[in-house]
């Protein structure tokens, strides 16, 4: 209808290219425009400027032989004052940024190692945007952004690295677990170490309190009851004790003590052989 009456409708962020007789005539901006028909002029057709993407797709390999497939996102737009160039100049603009896209990755990617690759996407991506920039604004586009979105290195080259840092993950695992075993064990013997010193300090103390206790006696007992040495009451002292210590003996059920020889005259041996040993000591001093 719109054509019967010389008149055609333009859409907003898009327009629309005028021919008359066949040759370029004008850009024609949204809105109503008057197409006179008998006057040769005809609606080539519309050009969108809102802002697309394309996704490619790169396969090639780095410098160490690993293939990758590089995934790269081209956001990009007509130029409205360069419409009539974007129009005629290119039949085929995916096409186009695909060739430029696969032209810059397959130069610069085979110059890195697989690891520098993801490190430096960013630079790739610039590579590739610069390229497109100067290339296609002779076309009359404008490359609005260039991301490098992922990096896929072939399953097995993935599998394999996968396996490597989970080998490296464990080695530290394994180091820092004996670590603390090592800390573990040394706290441990520093505290049985500790343990075996007050225990120590304790059982000396004890003795000390003994030796005071039985002087205390034996001074007392001869004063109390004269006629009698020292080695007489020591003598009674350690047969009391032994006694005790055969009731103790005999009270319990599990006892696993034994004592050779076990006759009440051995403590007199006993006797003798502590006396030898505190006078031995004594002499040696």
């Amino acid at each position: 209808m719109g054509n019967l009456f010389c008149c055609v409708q333009v859409d907003q962020s898009t327009v629309a290219i005028r021919e008359q007789f066949g040759k370029f005539d004008e850009v024609l901006e949204p809105g109503c425009h008057c197409l006179p028909w008998f006057l040769g002029k005809q609606l080539a057709g519309h050009l969108s400027l809102r802002v697309q993407q394309l996704d490619v797709r790169c396969e090639t390999k780095t410098k160490d032989n690993v293939f990758v497939t590089v995934v790269a996102s081209i956001q990009y737009r007509a130029l409205a004052e360069r419409a009539n160039d974007a129009f005629y100049k290119l039949s085929n603009t995916r096409g186009q940024i695909q060739a430029y896209v696969f032209d810059v990755i397959r130069a610069s990617v085979p110059k890195l190692l697989l690891d520098d690759t993801f490190e430096q996407k960013n630079d790739i991506a610039k590579a590739v945007e610069d390229e497109l920039e100067k290339a296609m604004s002779h076309y009359g586009y404008e490359i609005v952004q260039t991301l490098i979105v992922d990096i896929e290195p072939d399953e097995h080259v993935k599998r394999a690295m996968n396996e490597i840092n989970a080998a490296a993950r464990m080695r530290l695992a394994a180091t820092e677990k004996a670590e603390a075993e090592k800390i573990l064990q040394i706290k441990r013997a520093e505290g049985e170490a500790e343990s075996k010193y007050l225990s120590g300090l304790g059982i000396a103390r004890q003795r000390q309190a003994i030796v005071d206790g039985l002087r205390d006696s034996v001074i007392g007992f001869s004063e109390n009851v004269p006629g009698t040495s020292a080695k007489d009451v020591m003598d009674m002292v350690l047969v009391t004790q032994y006694f005790d210590t055969m009731k103790e003996i005999g009270a319990a059920s599990k006892s696993s003590a034994v004592f050779i020889p076990h006759g009440p005259g051995a403590v007199r041996d006993v006797a003798s052989q502590i006396r030898e040993g505190l006078l031995q000591a004594n002499n040696a001093h």
